[in-house]
């Protein structure tokens, strides 16, 4: 079986990369869809919608930046292996999308709300990768009771 490789400075840049190019296009995205006009209820409840989830979308993006600017500091020595642990860690579960709000959302928009979401699952896999490395294992003796 193929051991997994750490998480190293050109699998981070690639990533950081990724993830300002993805922001960029859901701002985009976002901030052209914020300039509808809002004439009725169906209209009003689209806006509702579309405010939630940037906010929700924006949110799992940043916390996805944080990450990658946390691990980019410690790959480049400005940061210490512990400062990282303590203070580089994922929130455990960003808010999912609501499916009624999502409805009322373009296609292009929700596909923007899935990539954010797959982004933000693949960099807590890797965090979850990297922090096992520092879980507390029980001793041989421990583990032959």
């Amino acid at each position: 079986m193929i051991e997994p490789t750490d998480i190293n400075r050109q699998i981070v840049e690639s990533l950081y990369s990724e993830a300002l190019d993805l922001s960029d296009a859901i701002r985009d995205a976002f901030e052209l869809s914020g300039r509808m006009e809002i004439a009725s209820h169906q209209n009003e409840l689209a806006q509702q919608a579309m405010s939630a989830e940037s906010l929700r979308t924006t949110t799992r993006m940043m916390h996805a930046l944080a990450w990658l600017l946390n691990q980019r500091a410690y790959l480049r020595g400005e940061m210490s292996e512990f400062q990282l642990r303590r203070h580089g860690r994922l929130p455990a579960q960003p808010a999912s999308p609501n499916p009624q709000q999502m409805q009322y959302l373009s296609p292009q928009i929700c596909e923007l709300v899935e990539a954010s979401q797959a982004f933000y699952q693949r960099i807590q896999r890797l965090d979850t990768a990297w922090r096992a490395r520092f879980a507390m294992q029980p001793s041989a003796v421990d583990r032959v009771r």
